[in-house]
């Protein structure tokens, strides 16, 4: 009697979980741009590994004219290895001198602006030649509230700087307890670094880690009201395909934590001007290496090889 009414709770529970997950991808915004694209892609390489392309914007972020056109300021192209216990994240430059299909070359973040996101899977897709799997919008504006949910969040300040935007905050070099506004304030800081964007982009990466560690140390994955807010922010400031279920990626990754995150960028060999912009130079023969290595699911052995830090271009 006892057992069965043990096997009835977990029952019960796991459906709880269940139709919680189900609630979660119902109120996530969705999109379909995989059937609007129409030319050849790259194949599948290695089976049950997973490639997700994340594009992160800033629908709040001051240094944004309303007439620049519609760009995506992140881009990062994370591969989760077949075993699911390892994923690699590598930030692509957006000013990057890529080719846009129908568009010539140009930087990568404008494919957006020219074609949305079909054109951002294809003009991503031949650059890396890495089929991308699922898709996910990323609003670092609305992260103000995933983080105020966690208590805010500790990242290490590497430079002591003043923002350029009001309140004007300055970061002292350190580790720093960050509420919301604050950490959007310094990631999205970038005119104080010599490399500009690269140095944002790495601030982005580290936020990002610095919010999955806080969600795991502070028990929030396991404190159902803790984990709710959280999650019912972090879906809020999300757009996902489709296909991309929150629940199935919840329970395939639910063992992923920081450590077993590889923040890399892409390979670059400089920086240059065409056509009267500056824009970022792909070191071509790394990049192919280092693509080729995703599109195997043979990052491991890759870094195992490599020469460099394990942040390619940096």
């Amino acid at each position: 009697m006892i057992g069965a009414a043990v096997a009835l709770v977990a029952v019960l529970s796991g459906f709880g979980i269940f139709l919680y997950s189900r609630h979660l991808d119902s109120q996530i915004a969705r999109t379909d741009p995989f059937s609007q694209i129409t030319g050849g892609r790259p194949p599948v390489v290695a089976k049950g590994a997973m490639n997700i392309l994340l594009l992160g914007s800033d629908s709040r972020d001051p240094d944004e004219k309303a007439d620049a056109g519609s760009r995506t300021d992140t881009i990062i192209v994370m591969h989760i290895q077949a075993d699911h216990k390892h994923a690699y994240l590598i930030s692509i430059p957006r000013d990057t001198y890529v080719n846009v299909p129908g568009h010539g070359d140009n930087k990568i973040n404008s494919a957006f602006a020219f074609g949305g996101l079909p054109l951002v899977i294809e003009t991503v897709e031949g650059f890396t030649g890495v089929h991308i799997d699922h898709l996910a919008l990323i609003d670092f504006g609305g992260f103000q509230q995933v983080t105020d949910a966690l208590g805010g969040v500790d990242m290490y300040i590497d430079k002591t700087i003043t923002s350029i935007h009001p309140p004007y905050r300055t970061f002292q070099k350190g580790t720093q307890h960050l509420n919301g506004a604050q950490a959007l304030d310094y990631v999205r800081q970038r005119y104080q670094f010599p490399d500009g964007d690269i140095t944002r982009e790495k601030h982005q990466q580290e936020f990002l880690k610095d919010i999955l560690d806080k969600a795991a140390s502070t028990g929030t994955l396991t404190n159902p009201s803790k984990l709710n807010s959280f999650l019912s922010a972090l879906t809020k400031s999300m757009t996902v395909d489709k296909d991309f279920s929150v629940a199935d990626m919840a329970w395939q990754f639910r063992n992923l934590r920081s450590s077993d995150l590889t923040f890399m960028t892409s390979p670059y060999s400089g920086f240059g001007e065409r056509d009267g912009q500056s824009v970022v130079l792909s070191d071509h023969d790394k990049a192919s290496a280092l693509y080729d290595a995703v599109a195997k699911d043979d990052m491991a052995a890759y870094l195992a090889g490599a020469s460099a830090s394990p942040t390619p271009g940096e």
